[in-house]
């Protein structure tokens, strides 16, 4: 008998929820970030969002696994900025490869959902 495991429906809202906090907090303080470490902070918050809107997307196919989520997350992260340091210290710009990379991840996670709500109405 093949029985499946419960699915954690609730286990979706906590990036949401901590999304929604995080750009409530970063709208209510004026933070500059100092120019070094721009180009981090970029592919690292495109890292973040990519991981998201892919774990909204595993939502809407019943496939979301919490531990998927948050180790997708730190892997994108991390990736992305060891790619932009390992970029700094060739001389190269490979922060580009992962803005590249999670861009096209991204619209295409989102162009999926939005398919996905437009199948339902």
């Amino acid at each position: 008998m093949d029985e499946k495991p419960p699915t954690q429906s609730f286990g979706l809202w906590i990036p949401v929820v901590f999304l929604i906090i995080g750009l409530f907090i970063g709208l209510q303080f004026n933070l500059s970030i100092p120019e070094p470490y721009a180009r981090y902070t970029a592919v690292g918050i495109l890292a973040a969002l990519d991981a998201v809107i892919g774990a909204i997307r595993a939502e809407l196919n019943k496939s979301y696994d919490n531990r998927v989520f948050v180790s997708g997350f730190i892997t994108n992260i991390v990736l992305a900025s060891g790619l932009t340091f390992l970029g700094d210290r060739l001389g190269v710009d490979l922060s580009i490869a992962a803005l590249v990379a999670f861009g096209v991840r991204l619209f295409n996670n989102v162009a999926i959902i939005r398919r996905h709500f437009i199948q339902s109405l």
